[in-house]
């Protein structure tokens, strides 16, 4: 009789407790695997991510280093060419954006501060690249 009360001894055969033990160890095991698996692709995607965050970082300052150059005309080293209309007018909007960007990293500053949700949206660590980046301009 493969059969007793719950406080006896498991119900089934030998047999079949043994494919059903056999059956959990490797459910078991899959599981095991499974979630190694995702640990090992999540510290890659982790990887990744810090690279192409640096990789951004390092366009956004190429990026911001040449938009200056062009609206700024040539440096000190180079003839002033005759500005336009045009170049005017973007140098003025330039200094618009400028001030815009600094008040907005003033407010997020104050509610990183106070712990508002609108620094608790920014991704981790974006505020942060945004503060330094601020900070080390002139």
């Amino acid at each position: 009789g493969g059969r007793q009360g719950w406080r006896g001894e498991s119900r089934g055969s030998p047999q079949q407790l043994a494919e059903r033990y056999a059956d959990l160890a490797a459910s078991h095991s899959e599981a095991l695997r499974q979630r190694e698996e995702r640990e090992w692709h999540n510290a890659r995607l982790r990887q990744e991510n810090a690279r192409l965050r640096l990789e951004n970082r390092r366009l956004r300052r190429e990026n911001r280093c040449l938009f200056r150059q062009a609206l700024l005309g040539p440096g000190p080293d180079k003839p002033p060419a005759e500005p336009g209309e045009e170049a005017e007018a973007l140098r003025a909007q330039l200094g618009q954006l400028q001030e815009k960007h600094r008040r907005a990293l003033r407010h997020l500053r104050r509610c990183r501060a106070a712990g508002g949700p609108e620094a608790a949206g920014a991704e981790d660590g974006e505020l942060d690249e945004l503060l330094l980046d601020e900070d080390e301009q002139p």
